[in-house]
């Protein structure tokens, strides 16, 4: 069964491209697959950016819509399973089964906060219980 986590940030003003980034520096290091699901090509190009420069003592592998690389972003959602999927849409992921861990970041802002509410009902209807840590 998957896996389903939020973060919410209750206090700390750090945007979601950045928590991404922390995540997939740890998450990398188990040598898992990512797949930052997003399809605003503002936030893509935030992401790529990022990811080259977050961490000066280690380089973060990625492309955009490269699914050979360890960090894929994209528009479009991955076709296997074993991919970590960080769902930076509005919506949440009807398609849970098809991945091993979805993860959805919610920043500490009132839409944020409510968009988050609305997934996590989602993901409860479809009969999964996502973890949330608050941060």
């Amino acid at each position: 069964m998957a896996k389903i986590s939020f973060y919410l940030f209750e206090k700390s003003p750090e945007r979601r491209v950045q928590s991404t980034c922390r995540l997939c520096r740890k998450i990398s290091k188990q040598h898992a697959k990512i797949w930052i699901y997003c399809a605003d090509v503002d936030t893509q190009q935030q992401l790529d950016d990022l990811l080259w420069e977050f961490d000066p003592s280690s380089f973060l592998a990625h492309g955009i819509d490269q699914d050979t690389a360890p960090i894929c972003i994209s528009a479009r959602l991955p076709n296997a399973s074993e991919w970590i999927v960080f769902n930076f849409n509005n919506q949440a992921l009807e398609q849970v089964a098809q991945f091993s861990h979805i993860i959805e970041i919610v920043e500490n802002d009132e839409l944020a906060k409510q968009l988050g509410r609305e997934k996590y009902k989602t993901y409860r209807r479809l009969g999964f219980t996502p973890q949330t840590f608050k941060l």
